[in-house]
């Protein structure tokens, strides 16, 4: 049977489904104001529009692709429609955190505040409406701090990650199949110009990304009660092995929706439980940067 974990409000009792039409029920059940968990066999795209009539579940996972403004529009309809207690940004360490302004209406406040012209991430014009729209959530960072994303390509994301890394999943060695599929993922990333023995390193460090974000997430959780939201990358979305993964392994009491945003054409599956697919950007060729400054290993 098909998670529906969060189908109802709270006061109205269990969730029961007929799974006879799955995308026809799941999208009935979305614009009917029920807050969701689907599983695979519910999974299924969903409009741009549909982000609007969504109630929120404990946790609500929006993904994006980082320079696409048009997932950021999508970013902001959804909270505020959610009406978050709490923000997580991948973007934000927990540090950058705590220096969110008291008042959000000021972009160019906000950015200086964050340190954003110089921390890698696309304008912050774009973020800016995510913030705005959800403006009495208390915001948390879910970024690793500098240089802790190396250490776990060279020392492993359990020895970084600390104390908590066997609750986390971190200290559990990925299948022989799941970690090859991973590595060849990274490779075709970067455009197979990583040596080979960064790959697994690489991986420790995507998965500590994870563990962070869902800590994140826990913190928020304990600290306003929810509905949560998260910003981050597509990547991390995923509920095979992204923050939605690690959340069942430390708060699987927490109804979580992942919605993935993703640059078309797109493939009928997508590893979430909604997607969006959007027209891609114009951007540079991003193995150019490769070809001039390959990395080197270790």
């Amino acid at each position: 049977m098909p998670r529906c974990a969060a189908a109802l409000n709270r006061s109205r009792g269990k969730c029961t489904i007929s799974l006879a039409d799955p995308r026809h029920l799941l999208r009935g059940i979305c614009l009917a104001g029920f807050a969701l968990v689907a599983g695979p066999a519910l999974a299924m795209e969903i409009a741009a529009d549909d982000l609007g009539r969504l109630l929120p579940a404990d946790v609500v996972i929006l993904g994006e692709i980082h320079d696409n403004p048009e997932h950021h529009r999508n970013q902001a309809i959804a909270v505020a429609a959610l009406k978050p207690r709490a923000l997580v940004f991948e973007m934000l360490t927990p540090q950058k955190a705590l220096q969110t302004p008291p008042d959000r209406g000021d972009a160019a406040a906000m950015a200086r505040a964050f340190g954003w012209q110089t921390s890698g991430w696309p304008d912050f014009a774009m973020y800016h409406p995510i913030f705005v729209a959800a403006p009495q959530a208390r915001i948390y960072g879910g970024d690793l701090p500098p240089g802790d994303a190396r250490r776990a390509v060279r020392d492993g994301a359990a020895r970084v990650f600390g104390a908590d890394a066997p609750r986390y999943g971190l200290t559990t060695p990925l299948s022989p199949e799941d970690q090859s599929l991973r590595e060849a993922e990274q490779r075709e990333a970067h455009c197979n110009a990583l040596p080979e023995d960064l790959l697994a390193g690489m991986v420790e460090a995507q998965r500590l990304r994870d563990a962070a974000l869902a800590r994140a997430v826990v913190q928020a959780l304990d600290g306003t009660g929810g509905p949560v939201a998260v910003i981050t990358g597509s990547g991390h979305a995923r509920v095979d092995r992204g923050v939605p993964a690690v959340l069942a392994r430390v708060a699987p009491q927490a109804r979580v929706l992942s919605v993935g945003q993703i640059e078309g054409p797109a493939a009928a599956g997508q590893p979430y439980d909604l997607w969006i697919v959007t027209k891609a950007v114009p951007r540079d060729d991003p193995c150019a940067a490769f070809a001039t400054d390959p990395p080197q290993g270790g």
